[in-house]
């Protein structure tokens, strides 16, 4: 199975090296590519350097800061236009552990198209989370899988992998949320794909260095397009049961 991880950067200098080295060290067999917004802080030369040390490392270069979504759409395709065969995302800050890599993508190899790294079934933990934003991350997973009805505790879960196969059922056109309501979008489509989607308890810790990407209007978004896609769910269920209706 070949693997692609996909690492979003911008500005993230301080653990693009590191962290490319604990991905290669955890995931030897795969290949690396890093999708970067044109950051100023020169992280497209130091992934250069990396490449040119640890091998199967390749550089995307965006021409300006256009968000999670985009990013991930962008290294996506250029995965599949290559035909790889498990993507695996994942932040560049150390949030999410390179160790808990092989655990992740094992499912892809069994009965799995999707695995999420969750941390909201048993194992998972946020060790350094206030209660105000366990609350607020927990509630809004909660909403999300009542109103959409995923089947997934943790569907905002950045650390997660895809089959091929998944990505293509998806159709990554038919995408469109920028933030983090991409990884609750990609969730849902997936689930309206069929995909059998899997949950990987993992440990998540805030980013030490830098600046979190969180902000309200990231979590208003995100909400905002939960309710719209409900609403949409809810009145194609009603149509299609008024189709039935007329047939019967």
């Amino acid at each position: 199975m070949r693997a692609l991880v996909v690492l979003p950067t911008y500005n993230e200098s301080a653990t693009i090296g590191r962290i490319l080295t604990a991905v290669r060290k955890a995931l030897p067999e795969a290949e690396i590519l890093v999708v970067d917004d044109s950051s100023p802080d020169g992280t497209a030369g130091l992934v250069e350097k990396a490449a040119a040390e640890l091998g199967s490392i390749h550089l995307l270069v965006r021409p300006e800061k256009n968000g999670l979504g985009p990013a991930y759409r962008a290294g996506f395709a250029w995965g599949l236009d290559r035909g790889f065969d498990a993507f695996v995302e994942m932040d560049s800050d150390f949030s999410h552990d390179p160790a808990a890599l092989p655990r992740l993508v094992a499912p892809l190899e069994g009965d799995f198209d999707v695995a999420v790294g969750s941390r909201y079934v048993p194992g998972g933990h946020i060790p350094n989370w206030k209660l105000s934003r366990r609350l607020l991350s927990r509630g809004g997973n909660i909403y999300a899988d009542v109103v959409l009805g995923l089947g997934v505790r943790d569907s905002t879960a950045g650390f997660r992998a895809y089959s091929a196969s998944a990505l293509k059922a998806i159709d990554l056109d038919r995408v469109h949320a920028g933030g983090y309501g991409f990884q609750i979008e990609m969730t849902y489509r997936a689930r309206q794909a069929g995909a059998r989607i899997t949950e990987v308890p993992i440990s998540f810790v805030d980013r030490v260095e830098g600046t979190s990407k969180m902000s309200r209007s990231v979590v208003t978004e995100a909400m905002w397009l939960v309710t719209k896609w409900g609403a949409e769910r809810l009145l194609e269920a009603a149509r299609s049961s008024s189709r039935r209706l007329r047939h019967s």
